[in-house]
C-alpha cells in the first residue's frame, strides 16, 4: 500500500483511518504528514491574508476593517472540500422538479403572496416584476427564509480567495463583502450563508448585494438576513436591472404534435411564435399560440416522452440568477402554481434513473470521437452536450430531443465501437 500524501486537504485523517488497516506506525506517519500539511496551509493562508489586506488598503477600506476583521478571518477547510466535490450522479428533471415544486411549498407560497400582497403590488408597479416570481425565488433559494445558511461568509470568501481555482472572482467578492459590512453597519457574526458566500433570504452574492440590494422596509438600511421586505425588493430590483420584460411571462407548458422536429428544441433555437404555431404547437390547455411578435424556444428537459415548455425572454433573465435550466423551470412553474395554475399536463416520468457523471463523461467522449462537439468534457449535461446529442440522434434517424435515454446511449456506444451500452 502506498502512503497517501495530502495535497488538497480534502481527505481527512479519520477517513484515512477507516480505509487503512490498523498499522500504528503507518497511521502515525500519516498523522504527522497531515499535521505538517495543515501547518503549511495555515502559513499559506496567513500570507494570503496579508496580500488581501494590501488589496483592501488599495481600495480604501477602513483600517479597522482591514486590521480587526480581515486580519482575523479563519480558513475554512470544509469550504474547499465542498468546492471540489461534485455529485456522483446527475439529477433527472423529474427528481429535481418534484423535490422543489412541492404541495407544501406551493401552499406556503400562496400564504406569503397574500400576506405581502400590498407590498408586492407596489414592487410590481415600481419594477415590473410580478410578486409571484419574487415569492418563487424566495421559496427555491431558502424555503422562504427557513434556512439561510450557517457558514461564516467572510471566512468562506477569504478561504476561496486564497485558493487558486477561482481566486480572482472570490477576492473581488470578499472586497465587496467588506465594503458592504461598512456601508450597512453589519458585523461579521451577522454575515452568514452558503459556503460560496451567498447571503440572506434571496442568497445574493456580495457583488449583487452591493449593486442591487435596496431598502424595502424603509429603515434606511439594507439587511437581507433580517428583513424579508428588503430581500423581496432587492430581488425585484435585481431582475429589473438584468432585463426583466414587464408584462411577459417566463413561458408555459405546451403540447407538441407527433411530427414535431425535435432537432429545433433547445435554448439556442429561438424562433418567432408564428413558427411554433405553424408546426402545430399548442398550449397545454389545447389553445392556439397567439399571433404575437415575440421569440421563444422549446425545451424538453425529460425528452420527447416528457413535458414540453415554450420559454420566453424572461426565462433567460431567470437563468442569470441561476444558470440551471431545471432551476429556471422550477421558478416559473412554482410561480404559476402559487397563483392557482394546475399541475403539469404531462408530468415527467419518475421511472428514469440518474446517470453517473462517469457515464456522461464517457458519452461526451463518444460524441467528440464521432465529430459532435460537446465543448468541455465535464460530466455535465449542458446545452452543448444536448446539442451534440441532438445532432447524433438526427444522424442515425432517431427522435432528436437531446435526451440521453437508454436507446440513445446504446446507439451511441454502437457507433463508437464500444462493446456494451453506457
Amino acid at each position: 500500500m502506498g502512503v497517501f500524501v495530502p495535497v488538497s486537504g480534502i481527505l481527512s485523517l479519520n477517513m484515512i483511518k477507516k480505509r487503512t488497516l490498523f498499522q500504528p506506525g503507518l497511521l502515525a506517519l500519516i498523522a504527522m504528514m497531515f499535521q505538517q500539511h495543515a501547518i503549511a496551509q495555515e502559513a499559506d493562508f496567513d500570507r494570503c491574508i496579508g496580500e488581501l489586506q494590501a488589496r483592501a488598503r488599495s481600495e480604501n477600506l477602513p483600517a479597522q476593517v482591514i486590521d480587526e476583521v480581515l486580519g482575523n478571518l479563519k480558513q475554512q477547510p470544509r469550504v474547499i472540500e465542498l468546492d471540489r466535490s461534485q455529485p456522483e450522479f446527475t439529477r433527472t428533471f423529474a427528481d429535481y422538479y418534484f423535490r422543489r415544486v412541492t404541495d407544501e411549498r406551493i401552499a406556503q407560497g400562496k400564504k406569503l403572496l397574500q400576506a405581502y400582497d400590498e407590498f408586492l403590488t407596489d414592487l410590481t408597479a415600481k419594477y415590473g416584476v410580478p410578486g409571484r416570481y419574487l415569492v418563487a425565488f424566495w421559496g427555491l433559494e431558502t424555503n422562504f427564509g427557513s434556512y439561510l445558511g450557517r457558514m461564516p461568509t467572510l471566512d468562506c470568501l477569504a478561504t476561496l480567495a486564497c485558493d487558486q481555482r477561482r481566486s480572482e472572482f472570490f477576492t473581488d467578492e470578499l472586497m465587496q463583502a467588506l465594503a458592504l459590512m461598512e456601508r450597512e453597519s453589519l458585523t461579521p457574526a451577522e454575515m452568514h450563508g452558503s459556503w460560496a458566500g451567498a447571503m440572506g433570504h434571496t442568497q445574493f452574492m456580495p457583488s449583487a448585494y452591493w449593486r442591487y440590494a435596496t431598502d424595502g422596509d424603509g429603515d434606511g438600511r439594507v439587511n437581507l438576513w433580517r428583513s424579508e421586505r428588503d430581500a423581496l425588493a432587492s430581488g425585484a430590483n435585481y431582475l429589473a436591472n438584468i432585463g426583466w420584460e414587464n408584462g411577459q411571462r417566463w413561458g408555459r407548458e405546451v403540447l407538441l404534435p407527433e411530427d414535431f422536429p425535435y432537432a429545433s428544441t433547445g435554448l439556442e433555437s429561438r424562433k418567432p411564435l408564428s413558427y411554433w404555431r405553424s408546426l402545430g404547437v399548442r398550449f397545454a390547455n389545447g389553445s392556439h399560440i397567439p399571433h404575437v411578435d415575440m421569440e421563444a424556444s422549446v425545451l424538453v428537459p425529460a425528452g420527447h416522452a416528457g413535458p414540453a415548455f415554450m420559454v420566453y425572454p424572461n426565462f433567460a433573465v431567470i437563468l442569470q440568477w441561476n444558470r440551471s435550466e431545471y432551476y429556471a423551470l422550477a421558478v416559473g412553474l412554482l410561480a404559476d402554481r402559487i397563483i392557482g395554475a394546475g399541475p403539469l399536463v404531462r408530468p415527467p416520468s419518475t421511472e428514469e434513473t440518474a446517470l453517473s457523471r462517469n457515464t456522461v463523461v464517457a458519452m461526451q467522449r463518444q460524441l467528440n470521437h464521432l465529430g459532435f462537439d460537446v465543448g468541455e468534457v465535464d460530466g455535465v449535461m449542458g446545452s452543448m452536450t444536448q446539442s451534440a446529442l441532438r445532432q447524433f440522434q438526427a444522424s442515425v434517424g432517431m427522435i432528436a430531443d437531446g435526451y440521453p435515454d437508454k436507446t440513445t446511449r446504446c446507439a451511441l456506444s454502437e457507433k463508437s465501437g464500444a462493446t456494451s451500452c453506457l
